[in-house]
């Protein structure tokens, strides 16, 4: 017995892998690893801001921050308010960082976090020990305020500074905020407070009195479009410009929310293609904005049953009620800005830009802020009514028959002048004639005398009636800038496209707007396009003359001249009208005269 190997052989198996087991069942045969298997981290995760450089549109906070731990004034409670998706989450984590960074070299509170310390992977991942990051809403009451409070006063175990991260600080009771006061303000050297919140109303003032504050700005649009485009270029993926802005328009100021509904637009393509904007039009929900241009621009010229017939198009491809009402009021927005500061105010595509400063360049403020008020009230009929685009209609009709009645103070002028307030001519009196008895401004009756019979105004059904009108109402400048410089791109009744020719004036389509609307006695939309326009009158003319001087070069007579007198040149080109014959008169005849 003690000369029996009792050792086990190395290479034999413990079991056959494949005979089945005690309990009779045969194992399963091992799956092949998947790449796929490990869970998808979402955009708005993994490109969350690692360093204070890749926050978004916050340059002034990241400055302020980098001046107070550059010169050590480093307070001790932060407060961040902002909407959702600005960072305030992600710079409260930041600053846990910046609090307690230390390397090898650096053992002292920095901003810049380009290389990990000690403690950042372990405070990213949400673990570090001195790094409490709670949620208020799930812990309101004193007690949980009270049972936090009460580890404050021991030290950090391994990091430089306890670091408290409450979020949504605006859900705390108000007894949970009174237990707060005492610590907040005499806190101990090695704790830091950071609070988050959406609702800074709601905070009381004794506590952001104890606090540095700061207002996360909301992101605007073209920023967000840049970190979209990185996005998809570090994900590979392709979307086009449009689709970038209409998110970044949809998010309002939100990179979080941006970042969302990217993740959302890049699986609606084929893989490998092009996301276009129609589908992410389509995936926000939105109507198409120049089809809601178009709808505006016939609101203002009063015509409703076009501005029904457009919307009823627009329901039907699915946009919603509400959504183009918000689009109408953002239109009036944008074209009561581009009227106060200028074109370059709309952050919008050039084409869609020009169109609404077209609007506001043609339509006095008044009657914009007017048209403002009754938005606002359409889009709550709309919100609650039971047929939303039932009131969609009717809102459209109130409008439309809206633009062409006076404002107040035009109103006011006419009832001071005798005038009817109406925009339509005074209606015929019994008699036949045009005079009848009036209500003056003090009550009185007075007896107004027949108005003479107005000129019917012109009708314009081509770009060269408008050159026509022009000339023959005298305007000469205008005439002039107009064949110079106008190249039309399209004509319809009361809508006019053009490309400006280079040098154009700054003030030809105001001027334009404002003498077309005085001739023919309706607004006119007037819109600057970047391109594809046809030749100015001006142009057609030079081209004109140099081909007539070019077939004049090619006579036959022409060229003998100029090759029998070197350096001859082609001054100008007269047309001489051909002397007239004289009358054949038959001669007499000689047998006659004998």
């Amino acid at each position: 017995m003690a000369d029996e190997d009792l050792t086990l052989e190395p290479d034999l198996p413990e079991r056959d892998p494949h005979t089945a087991d005690m309990f009779g069942s045969t194992p399963a045969p091992a799956a092949a690893p998947s790449r796929e298997s490990a869970a998808y981290t979402v955009i708005a995760r993994k490109y969350r801001p690692r360093t204070f450089d890749d926050l978004y549109g916050q340059e002034a906070m990241v400055r302020t921050l980098k001046n107070a731990f550059g010169t050590g004034r480093i307070a001790h409670a932060f407060m961040l308010t902002g909407v959702r998706g600005v960072g305030k989450t992600t710079t409260a984590r930041l600053l846990a960082r910046a609090l307690n960074y230390e390397t090898d070299a650096i053992h002292a509170p920095t901003l810049d976090l380009t290389v990990d310390g000690r403690h950042c992977k372990a405070i990213i991942e949400g673990r570090h020990m001195d790094v409490l990051e709670l949620d208020a809403a799930s812990r309101t009451g004193v007690a949980d305020m009270r049972e936090l409070l009460d580890g404050v006063r021991y030290a950090p175990v391994e990091a430089r500074y306890k670091v408290y991260i409450i979020d949504e600080v605006h859900m705390l009771s108000g007894g949970a905020f009174n237990a707060l006061l005492k610590t907040l303000e005499e806190p101990p050297s090695h704790a830091k407070f950071i609070f988050a919140t959406t609702e800074i109303r709601k905070v009381p003032v004794t506590i952001l009195s104890r606090c540095q504050r700061f207002d996360l700005r909301r992101v605007e649009p073209d920023v967000i479009v840049k970190n979209l485009e990185m996005i998809c270029e570090a994900e590979g993926v392709r979307v086009e410009a449009e689709g970038l802005m209409l998110i970044a328009r949809a998010a309002e100021g939100s990179v979080r929310d941006a970042q969302s509904m990217l993740d959302q637009a890049i699986v609606q393509g084929e893989p490998g293609q092009t996301v276009p904007a129609a589908i992410i039009r389509d995936m926000l929900g939105l109507a198409d904005r120049a089809q809601t241009i178009t709808l505006f621009e016939e609101v203002l010229r009063g015509q409703a049953g076009k501005a029904i017939e457009t919307f009823r198009q627009l329901y039907g491809y699915g946009a919603d009620p509400s959504q183009i009402m918000l689009d109408l009021m953002e239109h009036v927005h944008g074209a009561s800005v581009a009227k106060a500061i200028g074109i370059e105010a709309l952050v919008l595509p050039k084409e869609q830009a020009g169109r609404l400063a077209a609007v506001g360049a043609a339509i006095s403020a008044g009657t914009l802020s007017r048209i403002w008020q009754m938005l606002l009230r359409a889009q709550d009929e709309v919100r609650r009514a039971p047929d939303p685009a039932a009131a969609v209609d009717m809102a459209l009709i109130r409008l439309a028959y809206a633009a062409d009645l006076p404002g107040p103070e035009e109103a006011l002028k006419r009832l001071q002048a005798g005038e009817p307030v109406s925009g339509s001519s005074p209606a015929p009196g019994p008699g036949g004639s045009g005079g009848g008895a009036q209500m003056s401004s003090g009550g009185q009756v007075r007896m107004t005398a027949p108005a003479p019979q107005a000129e019917a105004p012109p009708t314009l059904q081509s770009f060269a009636d408008v050159v026509a009108l022009i000339d023959a109402k005298r305007d000469i400048a205008l005439r002039l800038d107009v064949e110079r410089f106008v190249r039309p791109v399209s004509f319809r009744v009361g809508a006019i496209e053009f490309e400006p020719a280079p040098g154009a004036p700054s003030n030809l389509t105001q001027r334009l707007v404002s003498r077309l609307k005085e001739w023919t006695g309706h607004p006119w939309l007037i819109t600057v396009q970047g391109g594809g326009g046809a030749e100015s009158q001006w142009e057609r003319q030079k081209r004109e003359q140099q081909e007539t001087r070019e077939e004049i070069g090619q006579d036959p007579f022409v060229k003998s001249v100029m090759t029998a007198f070197p350096g001859a040149e082609i001054i100008s080109i007269r047309n001489v009208p051909l002397p007239e014959a004289p009358p054949v008169v038959d001669a007499p005849d000689e047998d006659e005269d004998d």
